[in-house]
């Protein structure tokens, strides 16, 4: 079972091979993946033409679980072992699949060769001889198993947003959309491109569909390295044969392929050119998948009857010997012999396998590496870089956001929500008397309390639901974090201020509150000011805690002591306490409405023929009505502050 890497030649460095590429077949329903190498003279995904040669050694990965103690029902910890020495090498035009039953480590392994696994690993893991960087992120495909897409895209706008942001700037806007058309087509898609993705609220296309999609993002760069999570779950057979022959013919090309499968065909067994066989985390076989059986048979697991590979390989995995006469045994039996089937396996591998394995991968580094002169690895990788200007992700990043929102922000039971409660306010408030000082005040307090509760409810929902779009997209280097925040930030702008402006807009007039262009646009800007200040403090608190019902329990707190503490419920808070008001936005917002419609020279009939000074009114008089640009920069304080604090909490999110 040699598994010496065979060097790449030098012609094809930098270019794929043309032959089986460049050219599809109307009548082939293999899905060849036909990438345009040549535009205008030059390669067009020139900087991801790149051999990787991936090599992994006693890979250990541990993790802590807890667990209640008997004594005084305490808690304790214990390392489980999830993986457990697993040593590899996989060469460019080679896939590599790793088999398993559920629970044996094939994902944790995946997740550990792309650089996405956090804890505690051991091990080395090396990528032409040198360690994970951001260059070997940016030319790394990664398919997850649960395909995480934005519901309200399209097919087209889905791969077309990747393109734009994974593909180097070197390459047109044009190029880009007609390589994104090619892979639309190859991939069987053209049917459903310009159908929404679809999520649980609604339906979009199938899972078959997304799976597809979700590979289509990966293929659009061409990568070096592609590892796929379980690429043919959810879809029929004639579909998973499309997808393993078009990952087969970009491996021919020069790419390292590998894949986790739970139980291939004998089609798609036979298209593998390595297999790693693991059972409960460690490794029974390790080599070419076309002599599995054959090892197998070597060491006693033989079987007289004709099955696919596959099923053999994961009935040892767990364990099972071939033609055992398991209806026999009781369930304690069973048990037991599996147990001693996987001691076997494993005894059986470190005996065959194991050493050889390990002298084979100290070869390869030898022959295969360029060292310097101080005997360190020549870095093959240029220089860690993003793919696009900041300026270009921002760009892309905000039209993508506009057009996923669009029917989140402005769907019509929103839109009902909004007006409705601004109709029936104008009607209990309507034309109120200057005279009936106290209605007009709730009216402002109203103002201040919808529209500093109702964004902030909303905004707490926005990082958690997009936590694994964003752990997803940056695993991937494709966009920075200040790139993808102030897109996010500046493209709610317009979905988030349109609601309110409509609510002043109808409750205004129809209260009868000053009737002056110039104080109704000054008390529209203080409540749309308290929107965007009430906004920050939902994204913060979202992204603080990344969990939908401890964000929202915390924000219900949070808004009744702000409700409780502005101000107008009351009025003489004592000493010890008072210093709550002054962290409630609602406060200021209140005081900003009073001072923008009173004066300090403003009077009301207080009683039949007396007129009283409205700031002697108890509940402007609590809050007062000067100095009020200092609550206007408190405000500005508060809305930088709530999203610098949301910024720094979004950089401790894992990357997994």
């Amino acid at each position: 079972m040699p598994l010496n890497c065979i060097a790449p030649k030098p012609e094809n460095q930098g270019n794929i091979p043309m032959e089986g590429l460049s050219r599809t077949s109307e009548s082939d329903n293999s899905a060849v993946l036909a990438y345009p190498m040549q535009t205008n003279s030059q390669s067009i995904l020139q900087h991801t033409l790149f051999s990787i040669n991936l090599k992994f050694e006693e890979v250990v990965y541990k993790v802590k679980l807890e667990q209640k103690g008997f004594c005084w029902g305490a808690w304790s910890t214990r390392d489980k072992t999830i993986l457990n020495g697993i040593t590899g090498m996989v060469c460019p035009g080679e896939i590599l699949a790793m088999l398993g039953p559920s629970g044996s480590g094939k994902t944790t392994l995946l997740t550990a060769l792309g650089g996405r696994l956090n804890g505690k690993l051991s091990g080395k893991i090396t990528y032409n001889g040198q360690p994970f960087s951001g260059a070997v992120k940016r030319r790394t495909g990664f398919v997850a198993q649960d395909d995480v897409l934005y519901p309200h895209l399209t097919v087209t706008e889905t791969l077309l947003f990747t393109a734009l942001l994974r593909l180097p700037k070197s390459l047109a806007r044009n190029e880009k959309a007609q390589h994104v058309e090619r892979v639309i087509s190859e991939l069987g898609l053209t049917r459903c491109r310009n159908s929404m993705i679809g999520g649980p609220l609604f339906r979009g296309i199938s899972g078959g569909e997304k799976k597809r999609v979700s590979i289509g993002q990966e293929m659009l760069i061409n990568p070096s390295l592609l590892l796929l999570d379980e690429p043919t779950s959810g879809l029929d057979s004639t579909t998973a044969q499309r997808i393993l022959t078009t990952i087969k013919r970009l491996a021919s090309g020069g790419r390292t392929v590998v894949t986790t499968i739970h139980q291939p065909s004998s089609r798609l067994y036979h298209m593998f050119d390595k297999v790693i066989l693991l059972s409960e985390g460690c490794p029974i076989y390790n080599g070419p998948a076309s002599t599995a059986m054959e090892y197998f048979s070597s060491v006693g697991f033989s079987t007289c009857m004709t099955v696919n590979p596959a099923d053999l390989l994961l009935d040892l995995a767990n364990g099972i010997s071939p033609d055992s006469k398991q209806a026999a045994e009781q369930s304690e039996n069973m048990e037991q012999e599996q147990k001693s089937v996987r001691e076997a396996l494993i005894s059986a591998y470190e005996k065959n396998i194991s050493t050889r394995l390990k002298a084979e991968l100290c070869s390869v580094d030898v022959n295969n590496y360029n060292y310097t002169k101080d005997g360190r690895a020549r870095n093959n990788f240029k220089a860690d870089q993003w793919c696009t200007s900041w300026w270009h992700q921002f760009m892309v990043l905000l039209q993508r956001g506009l057009r996923e929102r669009r029917y989140e922000a402005f769907n019509r039971l929103r839109i009902f929500q909004v007006i409705s409660v601004a109709v029936l306010g104008g009607l209990l408030w309507w034309h109120t008397p200057t005279s009936h000082i106290e209605d007009r005040i709730a009216l402002l307090f109203f103002f201040s309390v919808f529209w500093g509760f109702y964004p902030l409810y909303n905004a707490v929902f926005t990082f958690p639901q997009e936590r694994r779009m964003l752990i997803k997209e940056r695993s991937s280097g494709m966009y920075r974090l200040s790139s993808y925040f102030l897109a996010r930030t500046f493209g709610d702008l317009p979905l988030e201020l349109a609601l309110p402006t409509a609510f002043v807009i109808i409750i205004y007039w129809m209260g009868g509150l000053k009737p002056d262009p110039i104080t109704f646009i000054l008390s529209l800007l203080v409540v749309l000011y308290n929107v965007l200040v009430s906004q920050s403090l939902g994204l913060a608190i979202g992204a603080i805690l990344m969990d939908i019902k401890q964000a929202t329990t915390l924000a219900s707190v949070t808004t009744l002591v702000f409700l409780i503490a502005g101000g107008y419920y009351v009025q003489q808070i004592p000493p010890f306490i008072v210093w709550l008001k002054y962290l409630s936005y609602s406060y200021y917002c209140y005081k900003l409405l009073l001072g923008i419609q009173y004066s300090e020279d403003d009077y009301y009939e207080c009683s039949k023929g007396v007129f009283c000074r409205v700031v002697d009114f108890p509940a402007v008089k609590s809050v007062g009505l000067n100095h009020l640009w200092i609550d206007v920069c408190i405000m500005a304080l508060m809305l930088v502050g709530y999203r610098l604090v949301a910024y720094l909490a979004l950089h401790r999110v894992q990357l997994r």
